[in-house]
């Protein structure tokens, strides 16, 4: 038994202000193109169960032309005449019982069996047995639905667990109703065949579980995000489990850095041979205050032309009271200043300036409001 196991999707997510030829959101369309990747792998494999274990759409309320596309590749794998499993995530999910959950506008497909209704559902094969827990919005209902999955278990058949959730790990993503698997269930993991997560976006086994995996995200929904290897899980059924990772292509993330100590030398030593149509990001190292106001983001960007998109991290020189990195575009001009004059300035003549730069700067915000 062969199973295609992918997950958090999120069709619909756009970022960066790019556009491409079509007038469309370029990461948008990155997402869009890694489904289709993976929907072609599908058709290729001829797997006997597909599973997707959350957030197929980025929003609860995905736009058009998320759904139409969504629509347009569910129609291609319904014609393949494979059963396909899909479970609801939190983006999936409506915040309250007056809206309608999103998964519905599927339910007319043959071959297609949901799960959104926050409660646990068997779907049931001759040869096996998906129990599925799709997000639910309150945790303390989990605990029932959880052991519902242990109560369903049919020896006879091979038993597959997916959910949606956060396990082995007791922290999460601050997103709204996420909720961690408890650890005192995880003994039901070894009365399934394998277990198939969602929501964690990096592909990998779960701790000492041989057979819990998360597939990870088929895309990277955060320049955090470094990963540059996404993808989906084929699972092999037999009397043994073997999980194999198979990687599409999604755009590269590439990192370079350059040494504000030798500003002029470590622009000029610069490889941009890799950045064509990239997500790069560059660290701008044992940085000044000052060399931090003349060195200008435009400047930076100009040095990738072929790039899709340049962030600027900046990493301040310790003893100038800035150490940590931060997105250039976070920094304000009036922060920019206040760091220039604490590195000449005593602390009483700095505190005496810092209020003065406050009250100017505000004075400036409240005139440039007024001319709005």
């Amino acid at each position: 038994m062969k199973i295609i196991h992918f997950s958090d999707t999120h069709l619909g997510f756009n970022d960066l202000d790019v556009l491409n030829d079509d007038n469309i959101n370029q990461r948008e369309a990155d997402f869009y193109d890694a489904f289709s990747q993976v929907v072609e792998q599908i058709k290729e494999i001829k797997p006997d169960y597909i599973i997707h274990t959350g957030d197929l759409f980025h929003r609860s309320h995905p736009s058009n032309r998320a759904i139409t596309f969504a629509l347009e590749q569910f129609k291609i794998i319904d014609s393949l005449d494979i059963p396909f499993i899909l479970i609801a995530g939190n983006h999936s999910t409506p915040r309250t019982n007056l809206s309608s959950p999103i998964l519905k506008i599927f339910e007319n497909f043959k071959n297609v069996y949901l799960s959104y209704e926050q409660a646990y559902k068997k779907v049931a094969f001759s040869d096996v047995l998906f129990h599925t827990l799709p997000h639910m919005n309150d945790e303390t209902k989990a605990l029932s639905q959880i052991e519902l999955c242990e109560a369903n278990i049919d020896k006879s058949k091979k038993n597959i667990m997916m959910m949606h959730c956060s396990v082995g790990a007791f922290y999460l993503m601050q997103e709204f109703g996420e909720w961690v698997y408890p650890s005192d269930k995880e003994y039901i993991f070894k009365m399934m065949d394998y277990v198939a997560l969602g929501h964690w976006h990096g592909f990998g086994k779960v701790g000492k579980h041989e057979n819990v995996y998360y597939s990870g995200s088929i895309e990277r929904t955060s320049l955090g995000d470094k990963r540059n290897s996404k993808g989906f899980v084929l699972l092999t059924l037999k009397e043994t489990l073997s999980v194999e990772y198979k990687e599409i292509a999604i755009r590269p993330i590439v990192q370079k850095e350059i040494d504000c100590e030798e500003y002029e030398s470590s622009v000029s030593k610069l490889d941009t041979s890799d950045v064509k149509d990239a997500l790069v990001e560059i660290r701008l190292t044992n940085l000044t205050a000052l060399q931090s106001i003349d060195i200008q983001n435009s400047a930076i960007k100009e040095l990738f032309p072929d790039a899709l998109h340049v962030s600027v991290k900046r990493e301040f020189k310790q003893g100038t009271n800035e150490s940590t990195a931060r997105d250039v575009e976070a920094l304000s001009l009036e922060e920019f200043f206040l760091e220039h004059i604490k590195e000449d300035s005593k602390e009483k003549e700095f505190e005496r300036l810092k209020h003065k730069v406050q009250e100017l700067f505000a004075e400036y915000e409240e005139a440039a409001d007024d001319t709005l």
